[in-house]
């Protein structure tokens, strides 16, 4: 893989400078903290991938950065496509010493890292939609401007992929629910600024996770993916393996990261996966 090396030549939009990975990698790898690697490459199928078929050579704590991505996938097999240089797409390595049990917590942690650090750098207000949405404000609407993949990789580790819209314009959203930072009234869309301030942000959740031997609760992931889910308080819709579908009130997020759903006569289900639809606010 070859990194970018921020040639003015492979500008194709001034407005969308290239990353600087020598200043990244200064700013975030070192010998002591949970960044081992970072590399950023001009494009790419899918940094999930490319950093998955490696899990078994490289440390923990490995960055794949691409300026684009030709084939980003989302949950469910859903693609991610986005303008060169538009967005964040990035994938991390972790090999959790956690019980493998609280690992489903990593695409939750992930979130609330994002959301953390990027309301910090670029001044807006994100929330979360279960299990792996990142949301913002667009002229009232709630729009969604990332999305989290985790997937198990080699014989210990899971990568987790990110993506955020950052500088998409109106006229380049791929559907008419997506945003953009940019959109949502961003102080700041330097890719820089934001991919440091999200992988410092996810560093510090995923070493308070650690610490806690992965227990959602003690680490205080728990409490803030809660406060931050706009599912919560919602009436939602369901779809879960085997076509199924659940209507009802979102009620917690249990220990185990799965969403409760309280339902007609009382009783709640608890969700581990399936596609969440937005209704309306809860009575």
């Amino acid at each position: 893989m070859t990194s970018s090396q921020g040639s003015a030549g492979r500008w194709s939009d001034l407005d969308r400078p290239p990353l600087n990975a020598l200043a990244l990698r200064r700013a975030l790898v070192s010998s002591d903290g949970l960044w081992t690697s970072l590399d950023v490459v001009e494009s790419t199928g899918s940094t999930n991938s490319d950093l998955a078929a490696r899990a078994d050579e490289l440390p923990e704590g490995a960055v794949l950065v691409a300026e684009e991505q030709t084939s980003g996938r989302g949950r469910l097999d859903r693609s991610w496509i986005a303008p060169a240089r538009s967005g964040i797409f990035v994938s991390v390595l972790f090999k959790p010493s956690v019980p493998v049990h609280h690992w489903g917590w990593l695409p939750l942690l992930t979130g609330v890292a994002a959301a953390t650090g990027l309301a910090k750098a670029a001044g807006v207000e994100l929330s979360l939609k279960w299990p792996n949405d990142l949301l913002v404000g667009v002229g009232g609407e709630e729009r969604k401007t990332g999305g989290i993949l985790a997937e198990r990789a080699g014989a210990d580790g899971v990568v987790v992929g990110l993506g955020i819209n950052v500088s998409l314009r109106q006229d380049e959203l791929p559907v008419p629910a997506a945003g953009s930072l940019l959109l949502a009234g961003a102080v700041s869309t330097d890719r820089d600024t934001l991919l440091r301030a999200v992988l410092r942000s996810l560093e510090q959740w995923y070493g308070a996770w650690v610490r806690a031997d992965g227990d959602p609760a003690a680490s205080g992931l728990q409490e803030a993916y809660t406060t931050a889910c706009a599912t919560l308080g919602r009436r939602v819709r369901a779809d879960l393996p085997g076509e199924r579908m659940l209507e009802g009130d979102a009620v917690d997020v249990d220990g185990d990261g799965r969403l409760v759903v309280a339902t007609e006569g009382g009783g709640t289900e608890a969700v581990a996966a399936g596609d969440i639809v937005h209704l309306r606010s809860a009575d």
